[in-house]
């Protein structure tokens, strides 16, 4: 079974490995600045997000990797599966996004569109690698 990196428990392809890395509540000075330059709404901005955060997630397998994209595959191919979902913060929660526009994206589908196919570019070998193996004793 494929265990979380950081927790002795089996591993939660959640989609929120993708956009986790822009919460910003108590890094507002750090993190938030540097975000706050950005829109994502903007596909040039939106790109550049996902490359540089999004996927960098350096302390994932290959085979993590691979079963993060095969479940973000997975919420794409469903038509009613609602995204804007994964950037909701309840009012009690010690939560925040960098900018109001992380509220509300224009198409937060088309956000996680754009981070399939990055990850299709950018994770390729990894991505090879563990298709070709038996996902079954992982």
């Amino acid at each position: 079974m494929l265990r979380d990196p950081f927790l002795d428990e089996k591993f939660d392809p959640n989609l929120m490995w993708f956009v986790g890395v822009f919460g910003v509540y108590d890094r507002e000075e750090t993190l938030g600045v540097e975000l706050e330059v950005y829109d994502p709404n903007n596909k040039y901005d939106r790109t550049e997000l996902i490359r540089k955060y999004s996927l960098n997630l350096n302390y994932l397998s290959y085979r993590h990797k691979f079963v993060l994209v095969e479940a973000l595959a997975n919420k794409l191919n469903d038509e009613s599966y609602n995204f804007q979902q994964l950037f909701d913060i309840d009012e009690g929660e010690a939560a925040s996004w960098p900018r109001g526009e992380w509220y509300e994206l224009e198409n937060p589908r088309e956000f996680f569109q754009d981070v399939y196919a990055l990850a299709q570019e950018e994770w390729k070998d990894d991505l090879h690698k563990a298709s070709l193996e038996d996902q079954s004793t992982w």
